[in-house]
């Protein structure tokens, strides 16, 4: 089942005016709500990955245990490889994100 999309006046004339504003400063945004075209029209079966309803983002406060832990270890590792490694090493490492990769690219130096 589909929900229709309705737009109002206001909403035309602001997705509108963030159109024209996007002309020249930057990239046009696309306005919520004007894409009904791009959902998906196939229909939800058994074998269809459940979609939350919400997101919630995982921060340190509302992290389990393990993720916890997980979390600390590769934060302390990454602070002892970049206080282990001088200056000149530092660009070979500061694209990494996490204590492995920064242990590997030190490694092929």
């Amino acid at each position: 089942m589909t929900t229709p999309i309705t737009t109002s006046t206001t909403d035309s004339q602001m997705h509108n005016n963030i159109m024209a504003v996007g002309l020249r400063d930057r990239p046009p945004m696309l306005a919520t709500g004007r894409y009904a075209q791009w959902r998906s029209l196939v229909p939800a079966t058994e074998n269809s990955p459940a979609v939350p309803e919400h997101t919630t983002v995982e921060t340190i406060l509302n992290m389990s245990p393990a993720n916890k832990a997980h979390f600390e270890s590769e934060k302390e590792a990454i602070r002892m490889i970049l206080t282990g490694i001088g200056d000149e090493l530092y660009s070979t490492v500061d694209a990494s994100n996490t204590a492995h990769e920064m242990w590997e690219a030190i490694k092929r130096l």
